[in-house]
């Protein structure tokens, strides 16, 4: 099982008569979801809202076939995240958080245990930024990272951080308590401008993760593991957006990882390059369809088939 922790919001996304349609989203929410079309078993760790939109939250990830064992109930209205996509199919959020259900996260807010086989995922869009969530997903990573394989996509929204040294002390903290890290290339010139590539992932290796992921956009993906490095071109693909593409890879990351059994620490240290491979390409594909449809809509298990073998399933 993978647990996914964060947010859970709703994106209002633009139509095309100028206003907006509601969509579940929130980068962990999308993880989730996208890991349970997949087919990986998953539950999410998160605040959900007793209002509308929590509703319309709670029945996507049903859905998606998400466990809610582990989700709050709120009576905080549900977390809003409006976007704006530029023509070129980029997205940009303006959130809503203060009093809303993520704006009240508390250490009691916490499970007293996970399940002893289960991998932790956390992404970092509010947890790295928003107090109180910051400090109740640092307990959580600190009590959590003995015990599990811990995984982290650190997801910075610039707009939502106030004091970007704090940010940047956090994220080298939480990197010493993760096994595999996924960033986006903006992410990274963000969080260690005027760096290159090679010197940053280098020093993530030290202070703790076994895998660094970054992901390149049509540019490809660089990862960094056991085997040495990898890089693989893009997907040529026609985009309609870029909403939930970033989590959409990182579900298709966990839940490749999953399948080959290579989500614990015994086996991700001997992983072969082989294997690497695979699993990043499984990911660039998720990541790819989802990025040809409007908003964070990742596929399902059968649409990465071959397409003889949809037949087959049909």
């Amino acid at each position: 099982m993978i647990i996914v922790g964060g947010e859970a919001l709703v994106d209002l996304v633009p139509d095309r008569v100028g206003g907006y349609r509601p969509i579940p989203g929130g980068s962990p929410a999308n993880t989730a979801v996208g890991l349970g079309r997949l087919g990986a078993q998953t539950a999410l760790l998160a605040r959900l809202a007793d209002d509308r939109l929590g509703a319309l939250l709670r029945a996507h990830l049903e859905t998606s076939n998400v466990d809610l064992r582990h989700v709050v109930r709120s009576t905080a209205p549900t977390t809003l995240a409006v976007v704006d996509v530029d023509l070129d199919g980029v997205a940009d959020y303006s959130f809503y958080i203060d009093g809303c259900a993520d704006g009240g996260w508390r250490v009691a807010d916490l499970p007293t245990d996970l399940p002893p086989d289960a991998a932790l995922h956390v992404s970092g869009s509010f947890a790295l930024a928003v107090e109180p969530m910051a400090a109740v997903f640092e307990t959580l990573l600190s009590r959590e990272h003995p015990h599990r394989v811990v995984t982290l996509d650190p997801n910075i929204r610039p707009v939502l951080i106030d004091d970007p040294s704090t940010a940047r002390a956090r994220l080298r903290r939480w990197l010493g308590m993760t096994d595999i890290v996924k960033v986006s290339a903006e992410d990274l010139r963000w969080i260690a401008p005027d760096r290159t590539l090679a010197d940053v992932v280098s020093e993530w290796h030290e202070q703790g993760p076994a895998l660094v992921v970054v992901t390149r956009g049509a540019a490809g993906v660089h990862a960094s593991g056991p085997t040495g490095r990898i890089d693989l071109p893009g997907l040529p693909v026609d985009v309609t957006d870029t909403v939930g593409a970033g989590d959409a890879f990182m579900a298709g990351l966990l839940a490749a990882l999953d399948r080959n059994d290579l989500l614990t620490r015994t086996n991700l240290s001997t992983v072969t390059h082989t294997e690497l491979v695979d699993v990043l390409s499984y990911a660039q594909r998720v990541a790819a369809i989802t990025c040809t449809r409007a908003g964070a809509d990742s596929p399902w298990f059968d649409e990465l088939l071959p397409d003889e073998a949809r037949s087959t399933n049909a």
